[in-house]
């Protein structure tokens, strides 16, 4: 009888050459990724040198902003420190955040309510309420800028003062609005219907159920406000152009220019601390605001 001999099983060693295959792999998934987002690449690289351009300026001693160098040979933090011990920088600061704050506030509390009217409330007239909100939205404000002028300096004397720009944002905005419809039409009339019948009024339903589940809408509105008003030059220019105390950033930036139009490093260092603020909120809220903005328009 014949005997079968069992050979023990061989230990295959991986070739040498793994390491480089895998290393070739690796470099191939990372050509093709680039490939395939070529485009995206090339636009972040459009929007975000600038930026750092600026920044590397911000950095340079005053000789060296005057020269081709794209590379601070020395790092000067002190410009910073500079632009804020400036006269009138930290005034610029508190009343462009005033105006921003007190308006993006204004504008949701105001423009909340009539959205949700536009929105959930069927009574007669309503097509044409919202195509006068949408005709508004039209009208540049150059058209109105010298009968709101001679209102708000004859009539209420608040000219030299950034007043005739936030308390008209209390009286609701038509863009917020028809941004905040868009929205508020995405909520299920269920939900609404509901706390009607546990006794819920209009007031209690938009404050307990409506609020609550717009709130990456109302985020949306809040930063688009807040961007509005934090970047705005022809309003400070018309209403508070003669006096320097209730100048903002954005329109006191123009000063700052004119003082320091050979000190580039400054000039750059001022400009990124008047966009400090935006940058930062943007990337804090930027779920909420994209959120927001793609589900505005889910339906018409």
């Amino acid at each position: 009888m014949a005997t079968t001999t069992l050979n023990p099983p061989r230990t295959v060693r991986a070739p040498a050459s793994g390491g480089r295959d895998a290393g070739a792999h690796r470099r191939r998934r990372f050509l093709q990724w680039v490939a395939v987002h070529a485009l995206a690449i090339a636009a972040a690289l459009f929007f975000v040198l600038p930026f750092v351009f600026v920044f590397l300026t911000s950095v340079m001693s005053d000789q060296q902003a005057l020269t081709s160098d794209l590379w601070p040979r020395s790092w000067h933090w002190s410009n910073y420190s500079t632009v804020f011990h400036t006269p009138g920088f930290l005034t610029w600061w508190k009343n462009s955040l005033m105006y921003a704050v007190l308006g993006t506030v204004f504008t949701v509390v105001s423009s909340t309510p009539v959205a949700y009217a536009l929105a959930k409330f069927r009574f007669k007239g309503r097509r044409t309420a919202m195509i006068l909100v949408i005709s508004t939205m039209m009208l540049p404000p150059q058209v109105i800028v010298i009968p709101m002028y001679l209102v708000w300096a004859q009539q209420f004397h608040l000219s030299g003062s950034l007043w005739p720009l936030i308390i008209p944002m209390a009286f609701g905005d038509a863009y917020s609005i028809f941004l905040l419809r868009q929205f508020l039409l995405t909520i299920p009339n269920e939900y609404i219907e509901s706390a009607k019948v546990d006794g819920c009024g209009e007031l209690r339903t938009l404050l307990r159920v409506v609020v609550p589940m717009a709130k990456p809408g109302i985020a949306a509105v809040a930063l688009f406000q807040f961007f509005y008003c934090w970047n705005d030059y022809f309003g400070p220019q018309i209403y508070a152009s003669q006096n320097p105390g209730a100048w903002t950033l954005s329109y006191g930036l123009e000063s700052f220019k004119s003082a320091h139009s050979v000190n580039w490093n400054i000039t750059m260092a001022a400009t990124l601390l008047v966009m400090a603020p935006v940058i930062l909120v943007f990337f804090f809220a930027q779920k909420a605001f994209v959120e927001g903005v793609t589900l505005t328009g889910v339906k018409g």
